[in-house]
């Protein structure tokens, strides 16, 4: 097997992705997808340049054999900049990463231990509680940002801090079996500071919570693949904020009538 050829196949396990997906993705019938990760149909330049945008990266660093992907990094660096293996930093820029704690502590303690409340689902609510607040007030909540995959909109640095999190016995992490499915949960250790949250913050928490938390997870992905910053985006793409004020009225949470 060709370097190239093993990098697909390793990323693609890397990101729980089938070949029936990113043979879809790539336009691709599965049988010819499975000879491009056998080595025996070359990558065309369009296709690599697809599986790049998916897999968060260049298409040199697509053909790079030692190149596993990006990597999160929580610390202030230089926007950019490479560490000295050569793997991409992604910067959380804008977002507030103590806030981001704060806010997943809050909603843990608020619905972490209910049984449909796995990993997939939070991400969904994280969305919602980001992407409707910004929304209603044209100002971020935490900043994270949202990463567009076909299991719905992902909160990119979430990996990562959860891990520093779990190292930090600030929140445990359980897997679980939700109807017959693997799940993963997490439950607080602490109380989250709400002093870093303002009294709109958390009742705009606690509104997205009693909106959604009863969803489970297919309910709550489905929901957000009709969501219109999902619809306008591509598979690996980090979904635009300002995409969020060409909602529908299902989706939308702003009154824009009031401000006629």
């Amino acid at each position: 097997m060709n370097p190239i050829a093993r990098k697909i196949r390793e990323l693609r396990e890397k990101n729980n992705l089938s070949q029936a997906y990113l043979a879809s993705y790539l336009g691709l019938s599965r049988p010819t997808y499975v000879l491009i990760e056998q080595g025996k149909r070359e990558l065309r330049l369009q296709e690599a340049k697809r599986l790049a945008s998916l897999f968060g990266m260049t298409v040199d660093q697509l053909v790079q054999a030692d190149y596993s992907g990006p990597k999160v990094i929580l610390e202030k660096a230089e926007p950019y900049g490479r560490s000295e293996n050569q793997r991409t930093r992604i910067i959380m820029d804008r977002a507030n990463v103590k806030k981001f704690k704060e806010v997943l502590l809050y909603v843990l303690s608020r619905i972490g231990a209910r049984p449909n409340i796995g990993e997939t689902a939070l991400y969904k609510i994280l969305y919602f509680i980001d992407f409707d607040y910004y929304e209603k007030y044209e100002e971020q909540l935490t900043g994270a940002r949202y990463l567009r995959n076909h299991f719905g909109p992902t909160p990119v640095e979430f990996k990562q801090i959860v891990e520093e999190m779990v190292e930090k016995r600030e929140i445990l992490p359980i897997k679980n079996k939700y109807f017959g499915f693997d799940q993963n949960k997490y439950l607080p250790l602490r109380e989250a500071d709400l002093s870093i949250l303002s009294a709109r913050e958390i009742k705009h928490i606690d509104e997205v919570l009693a909106r959604l938390a009863d969803k489970n997870a297919r309910e709550l992905t489905e929901y957000a693949h009709q969501d219109t910053p999902w619809l306008v985006h591509q598979d690996g793409e980090i979904i635009s904020y300002e995409t969020v004020f060409y909602r529908d009225v299902e989706h939308s949470v702003r009154n824009y009538q009031d401000e006629l």
